[in-house]
């Protein structure tokens, strides 16, 4: 799986990239990423990437000829299932989209940044919309991140545990895990519930269910609010 990465700001992506999962993934060939300044792509003396917008307003816009230069060079050496712009108004980034669309291979990952995008990109170069969530960040490398990080765990081998990925939260049907423990079975006043020191795999089954789907309602309830 190749991600190409569209970035104003390549720096904000080199932690991520170079630790962790993400990392893991591409030492072990599963994930190849590419990181292309948007900046190398711009014209004249001062490489500018962005302008004041038409009609007035607070904030600078992302000029289109840089990113339209960087997805047309890109597209010349392969093909791409998606090229994907992070956006408020995008499809929401679940763990059933994160499942449907790891089955794919290559995405170019257009990150927004500044005050917004010029959309003639949008309605000319990206073929999909994505949002991570009903809140704001400060650009859409960070939300590029999320996506990476999202569909690379899902790649077989990614993780040390195979069956890691199928049971993690919002795999399963009440989205959330059960509450967990390890040794000690006592520290600080309180006790490992009895049913998990118990052996009977059967009744721990149960006892992870009912509390796992406890969670779900609670939260499912604040959620309201």
């Amino acid at each position: 799986m190749r991600f190409d990465i569209i970035s104003a700001n390549p720096k904000i992506t080199e932690s991520s990239l170079t630790n962790g999962l993400i990392s893991r993934a591409v030492k072990k060939g599963l994930v190849d990423i590419e990181v292309h300044h948007l900046r190398d792509y711009a014209e004249g003396k001062y490489r500018q990437i962005d302008d004041i917008p038409y009609g007035g307003g607070s904030g600078m816009i992302l000029k289109p000829e840089p990113i339209f230069r960087c997805v047309e060079k890109l597209k010349s050496c392969r093909e791409y299932d998606e090229i994907i712009f992070f956006s408020p108004q995008g499809v929401k980034l679940t763990q059933k989209f994160a499942n449907d669309i790891s089955l794919k291979n290559n995405f170019i990952l257009i990150c927004g940044h500044y005050k917004g995008i010029d959309e003639r990109v949008i309605k000319k170069l990206v073929t999909m919309e994505i949002s991570i969530g009903d809140y704001v960040i400060s650009c859409g490398d960070i939300a590029a991140l999320v996506f990476i990080d999202a569909v690379s765990r899902l790649i077989p081998g990614t993780l040390t545990d195979g069956e890691s990925a199928i049971t993690d939260s919002f795999q399963v049907e009440t989205g959330f895990d059960p509450p967990q423990y390890t040794r000690p079975d006592k520290y600080s006043g309180m006790k490992v519930p009895a049913v998990l020191l118990s052996g009977n795999h059967a009744e721990i089954s149960k006892w992870r269910e009912k509390k796992a789907r406890s969670k779900f309602r609670k939260i499912k309830k604040l959620n309201k609010h």
